[in-house]
């Protein structure tokens, strides 16, 4: 199963949502944002699929505004696949 990425345009918020995801025992990964996502940089958090409901409901309610989207990210073959989601 592919892994789904939240995309922020900006550090501070991503490492926000990732002290509240924490906070309420989401499992979740604070990464790079993937080149091949095509955002520019920033960071993204990495969540498995069946997490998305509750960290959709988290980023939903804070309003952040660097949020950029959604996207699922898929490793094959040694190369990232993203896609939007």
């Amino acid at each position: 199963m592919a892994d789904m990425l939240a995309i922020f345009r900006s550090r501070s918020q991503a490492i926000d949502c990732m002290t509240k995801l924490r906070a309420l025992n989401i499992p979740a990964q604070l990464i790079n944002t993937p080149k091949e996502a095509n955002v520019g940089c920033g960071l993204s958090l990495k969540f498995s699929a069946s997490a998305a409901s509750r960290v959709k409901n988290v980023i939903a309610g804070m309003n952040y505004s660097s949020f950029y989207g959604y996207m699922r990210i898929d490793f094959r073959g040694g190369k990232i696949y993203i896609k939007g989601f």
